[in-house]
C-alpha cells in the first residue's frame, strides 16, 4: 500500500484564535495545489481549534489536535477526549511527541492507550518518534525508535497501521 506524504503543522502553545484565523485565511489559497503532492494537518492549541475547524471543514486541509485524553469523560482537568475532537472535526491526533514523553513523563504504554482510543474514535494518530543527540551518539538511534514503536504500537493490526501515521522526529532537531 503506497502512502502519501503527510505535512503536519503543530504550532504548540503558539498562535490564538485571532492568529489562527489570520493565518489560516492567508494560507489556504495556496493549499489546494500543495496538497496535490501531500496530505495538509494543522495542529493548533486548543484554544485556537474552534475557530481553525470553522475555516478548514471545506478544505484540503485537515485539523489535528496536539494531544487527546486515554477517557472518554469524567474528572480529568484539562484533558480533551475524542468525542470532543470528532465534534470539532478533529481528523488527526498527534500522540507520542517527545515534548509529552520527557516533560510530562507519558510513557508508552499510556501512549499505546491513546493511540487505541484515537483509533476506536476515526481519529488518525500521528504517532512521533526520536531519539535524543546523547542517544544517537552513544549509538542507541535504533534501540530507542525500537522501544518506542514497540511500546507504543504494541498490539495493533494490520487494519489500525492503516491509518496511522509514523512521525520520526529526533528530539535534537526540534526547534
Amino acid at each position: 500500500m503506497e502512502r502519501k506524504l503527510i505535512i503536519a503543522a503543530n504550532w504548540k502553545m503558539n498562535k490564538g484564535p485571532a492568529e489562527t484565523v489570520e493565518f489560516i485565511e492567508a494560507f489556504l489559497p495556496g493549499a489546494e495545489e500543495l496538497s496535490e503532492k501531500c496530505d495538509i494537518v494543522i495542529a493548533p492549541p486548543y484554544v485556537s481549534i474552534p475557530a481553525a475547524a470553522a475555516l478548514l471543514a471545506d478544505s484540503v486541509v485537515a485539523l489535528s489536535s496536539q494531544n487527546v485524553s486515554d477517557q472518554d469523560a469524567g474528572a480529568f482537568t484539562g484533558e480533551v477526549s475524542t468525542c470532543m475532537l470528532n465534534e470539532v472535526g478533529a481528523r488527526y491526533v498527534i500522540l507520542g511527541h517527545s515534548e509529552r514523553r520527557s516533560i510530562y513523563g507519558e510513557s508508552d504504554q499510556f501512549i499505546n492507550a491513546k493511540v487505541r482510543k484515537a483509533l476506536a474514535a476515526g481519529i488518525r494518530p500521528i504517532f512521533c518518534i526520536g531519539e535524543t543527540l546523547e542517544e544517537r551518539e552513544s549509538g542507541k538511534l535504533e534501540e530507542v525508535l525500537r522501544t518506542q514503536v514497540s511500546g507504543g504500537l504494541a498490539d495493533l493490526t494490520v487494519e489500525h497501521m492503516a491509518d496511522v501515521v509514523v512521525a520520526y522526529e529526533p528530539v535534537w532537531a526540534i526547534g
